[in-house]
């Protein structure tokens, strides 16, 4: 019986999606190997090195690993080999016990070893194993010293040796699971393996190279590294290690004594004392000093699963205790940690998991101060100023604050002088209580340090506090949030008329507003944008049309409305296009061009100023309602002779295109004619 074509789509995707990922990868270089003829699978290899990798898609399109350039070759896929005059690797290895299978798949030294320490006849005999071989290249990196503590009493320590890398039953790769534990031939102790989604295996975080080499008596699988035992914990480990001295009293003071002793499978990027002396002493004898911070500090390097460094072969994003991500990659043979190449030491394993000593301490957001996350963002120039301004106390201590910094590129033209004016702008810089711009909302009133109240306008493209938008994502530290601002933000100051009346430059506009009778509207409370005319917009006006304008009050109150939309849109919130309705009930148009905001194709000579109810655009021209524009007035009466050329024109075009339209183009031409001679 077969299956309908559908079901068996489905039922080949879905024995695709159960592979694991070694086998994934594997299968991917296979097919990159195709063309070598069968069984053939595409290595990478690292140039000047004899590391190689089967290939993700990936990797195939970079051609690196670890940011160093690869080559490709092509070799017998695991479990094949060559046949002389064919292509491709059409044969498969003989079937043959484990002991001769050693010696085909490049384990020779392993073999030989095993015939030195009497456990030849064991892997030669009946049975069903699994033995992790380490190749040739593995044996001769170790140092002379352990290799001759191993091979100079054969019967003893090597035999143990080589039964830790075996386990009582058959294993293929699919069965490796990330995360489990095999039980060795060697007092039951446990191999740790972990099977990353890039499909890399590794045995105790030593890389599998081929795997799933069938034996009569079990499978081979080669790995990179002479493995030992493991019976420590991470803790202690970190008790033992002269080099954590310092790491072993802060864990104790936190309390994860336990944690670090218990079952699991972690990372520990533990800092070595080195690291710790490098921190500034006030910094290291506050987080010291403050368990919260202490805490913070330490789950921020204890990644949430163990990863060996044979694993990574190019940069991911791995979450640690803290809730807090750390990148962590390689350049060459060097892991890095945020870009940085500072692991001195790796893969120390531990019974719970693994450690990579550092020689730099990883300090959170959440254990620092405002001005230490400012050391990390473009806001320099600013706190500069809150240094000069004497407010450094409200920046460092436990007060519990919201800072809105504005970022470097708002002092392009130098840093104002720092003077008592400037001393009470940047405390409305700093926010009672400690936010979270992700649950700021609009109409949100904020209270200062300067006891002035801040609005938040959220914007489909921004989010804004006054006029000054929220340029980065937000750093909460300790006691403060950072935001990083686009610009000094300024408070306001009263209504807009009060703005308006303070400000010369619109005396005309506020006695027009006055006698329009809008005084009272645009000084209750509200959320207006003003686009408030200069003396110069008057005066530009001709003057009879200006008198004229002055003297019909309906009409002036009119045009003013036009000037004035109901809500507030402060210049961060604009885009391409933004349309406001104005309380005269026409739309204004508003948009950026070249970095200068237009109302109705009109330039904006200032924005963003301002007011307790709205804020105020200033501009050099008085802007016209539809229905006011002479030019496109509709009471005027059309010209019929004007009107019928333009449709004979457009006709024209048409009937070059169509020619059953000609008739029709030709009665056009005859109507003009007719209409002309009237005229």
């Amino acid at each position: 019986m077969s299956l309908p074509p559908l079901l068996l789509a489905l039922a080949l995707g879905l024995a695709a999606a159960a592979k694991s990922p070694y086998q994934q990868v594997l299968q991917h270089s296979r097919l990159r190997g195709r063309q070598h003829g069968p069984n053939v699978c595409a290595v990478q290899k690292l140039i000047g090195t004899n590391r190689k990798y089967f290939t993700n898609c990936k990797q195939w399109y970079q051609r690196k690993i670890c940011g160093k350039s690869t080559v490709i070759s092509y070799e017998c896929c695991p479990g094949y080999e060559k046949v002389p005059g064919e292509k491709g690797c059409p044969a498969a290895l003989p079937l043959s016990n484990i002991y001769e299978t050693l010696g085909v798949v490049g384990s020779a030294t392993t073999q030989l070893y095993s015939d030195r320490s009497n456990l030849r006849p064991e892997i030669e005999g009946p049975g069903s194993f699994t033995i992790f071989a380490p190749s040739n290249e593995a044996w001769a990196s170790l140092s002379a010293e352990t290799l001759d503590s191993l091979v100079s009493n054969v019967n003893i320590e090597l035999l143990n040796a080589l039964r830790y890398h075996m386990v009582n039953k058959r294993v293929l790769t699919d069965e490796l699971k990330h995360g489990t534990t095999l039980n060795s031939m060697y007092q039951n102790l446990p191999i740790q393996i972990h099977h990353y989604p890039n499909g890399i295996v590794t045995v105790n975080c030593a890389r599998l190279l081929k795997a799933d080499h069938h034996a009569t008596n079990g499978v081979v699988h080669v790995i990179d590294k002479v493995i030992a035992t493991t019976t420590n914990s991470i803790q202690h480990i970190i008790e033992t290690e002269e080099s954590l001295e310092t790491l072993r009293a802060a864990v104790a003071a936190s309390n994860l004594n336990s944690l670090l002793e218990s079952e699991g499978q972690y990372t520990l990027l533990a800092p070595t004392n080195e690291a710790f002396e490098k921190i500034p002493r006030e910094t290291l004898n506050r987080i010291l000093g403050d368990p919260e911070a202490l805490r913070d500090l330490l789950n921020h390097h204890i990644l949430k699963s163990a990863m060996c460094a044979e694993a990574i072969i190019a940069g991911l994003t791995m979450e640690t205790l803290e809730g807090t991500t750390l990148d962590v990659g390689c350049s060459g043979e060097d892991l890095t940690l945020n870009g940085k190449p500072i692991i001195a030491n790796k893969d120390v394993l531990a019974t719970n998991g693994v450690i990579h000593f550092v020689n730099e301490l990883l300090i959170p957001d959440s254990a620092k101060t405002l001005f230490e996350l400012a050391q990390e963002s473009e806001v320099s120039k600013s706190m500069d100023l809150f240094r000069q301004a004497g407010l450094s106390s409200h920046l460092t201590g436990s007060e519990r604050v919201t800072l809105l910094a504005p970022i470097n590129d708002a002092f392009k033209d130098g840093n104002p002088p720092v003077d008592s004016s400037m001393k009470n702008l940047l405390l409305n810089h700093i926010v009672r209580d400690q936010l979270s711009s992700k649950y700021l909302y609009h109409g949100q009133k904020l209270r200062t340090l300067g006891d002035k109240e801040l609005r938040v306008f959220v914007y489909r493209n921004n989010l804004c506090i006054e006029n000054a938008c929220i340029a980065a994502h937000d750093k909460r530290g300790r006691f403060g949030t950072l935001f990083s601002m686009d610009k000094m933000l300024t408070p306001p100051s009263g209504s807009v008329m009060d703005v308006l009346k303070a400000d010369h430059r619109f005396s005309t506009l506020v006695a027009a507003i006055q006698s329009a009778g809008l005084t009272e509207t645009l000084n209750r409370p509200g959320t207006f944008t003003v686009f408030a005319p200069t003396n110069e917009a008057f005066r530009a006006m001709p003057q009879g049309e200006l008198n004229k304008l002055m003297g019909n009050a309906k009409e002036l109150a009119n045009i003013l409305k036009f000037h004035v939309a109901d809500e507030i849109v402060v210049s961060g919130a604009i885009g391409a296009l933004v349309r406001l309705k104005s309380m005269q009930g026409d739309k204004l148009e508003v948009s950026v061009k070249n970095h200068v905001i237009h109302v109705n194709k009109e330039p904006v000579a200032e924005g963003d100023i301002m007011a307790t109810n709205g804020v105020i655009y200033a501009v050099n021209s008085v802007l016209q309602p539809q229905a006011s524009r002479p030019q496109e007035r509709g009471d005027e009466p059309a010209d019929p002779a004007l009107e019928i050329f333009k449709q004979a024109s457009a006709l024209s075009k048409v009937t070059q295109r169509n020619p059953r339209l000609a008739p029709v183009y030709s009665r056009l031409l005859a109507r003009m004619k007719e209409n002309s001679g009237r005229l």
